[in-house]
């Protein structure tokens, strides 16, 4: 299906039915709100809004819904990461869409895409994707796997939202916690079988694509289509405080990696990253508390 554009005209949409799921935490708690937006950019279409939290078996779902009408998904990356997991192994025969109307928005980044703009087809984006394994449980994920500064970053913030409404100032979180409050851990990253030792690690996150954090450019050469089916582990290791606070800010334009008597970016079909003390990682910005490794397998065998 081409892109949609804004807004379509009443006789372009006419006769075509689109089922909306939003995500009402998106946005900031906007998501309801973000999603009607659709009344106007896709007039004389008909509408259902459902709510994706009050979902409960998702190929019970689309089996309700005629395989010519199209899914429009509304939210943010959270709610992208919520929808990949909760359809695991279903099948999806309609058209899915996806409006980006969250708060960070690193997938649509990553695309090139604006928040707010026209709804386009994403399903070949969510099929195939990379697997990462936590405390046991196992989940998909769209954009990277943070773990270190980042992931303490995901834990304060989330803190802070359960206290107020406003948004979450990230980069401030990471300015103080590298002065102040976190301490770097030592690291085994293990790439196809090949180990890699480090010292005073920052950060160790695990890419499928380029951008986390609301717009930190985190491996700026990962590709979430490559040929190869490869993902990024992109190691932050060995500076003092006062180093890395000068370097930290670069990363908003991927120009860290530039750092190389720092920062390594070593990339594979299954990476293993090991700390030697619990710390808070962070799955497409949903966070977990005290892990010590976590392993991202990726789409394809090895081997291929």
């Amino acid at each position: 299906m081409a892109e949609l554009r804004a807004p379509a005209g009443k006789r372009e949409n006419a006769m075509k039915t689109y089922h909306i799921l939003f995500n009402p935490h998106a946005g900031n708690g906007h998501g309801e709100e973000e999603a009607h937006r659709l009344d106007a950019m896709l007039e004389g279409a008909a509408l259902t809004y459902h709510n994706m939290t009050q979902i409960a078996d998702y190929e019970d779902f689309f089996r309700t819904i005629p395989a010519d009408e199209d899914v429009v998904l509304c939210g943010g990356d959270g709610t992208l990461n919520r929808f990949i997991n909760d359809t695991a192994g279903v099948g999806i025969p309609n058209e899915l869409l996806y409006f980006g109307v969250g708060s960070g928005n690193d997938f649509l980044h990553d695309l090139g895409k604006e928040k707010g703009a026209a709804p386009f087809p994403v399903k070949k984006y969510l099929e195939n994707l990379p697997t990462v394994t936590v405390k046991g449980r196992t989940y998909r994920f769209l954009n990277g796997i943070g773990y270190g500064i980042d992931g303490y970053c995901c834990e304060v913030g989330d803190k802070l939202r359960a206290t107020t409404t406003k948004p979450v100032n990230y980069t401030g979180i990471a300015i103080k916690g590298l002065l102040f409050h976190f301490h770097p851990a030592n690291a085994e990253v293990i790439v196809d079988g090949v180990s890699h030792s480090y010292r005073k690690v920052w950060l160790a996150p695990t890419m499928n694509g380029r951008y986390y954090g609301g717009g930190m450019e985190v491996a700026p050469a990962q590709d979430r289509l490559n040929a190869a089916h490869e993902q990024s582990v992109v190691v932050m290791y060995g500076s003092g405080k006062l180093k890395t606070l000068i370097v930290f800010p670069s990363i908003f334009k991927g120009e860290h990696v530039k750092h190389t008597e720092m920062v390594e970016v070593l990339t594979g079909h299954e990476i293993t990253v090991k700390f030697d003390r619990p710390c808070a990682l962070q799955i497409d910005g949903e966070t977990i508390l005290g892990v010590t490794e976590y392993t991202v397998t990726s789409r394809v065998p090895a081997a291929v």
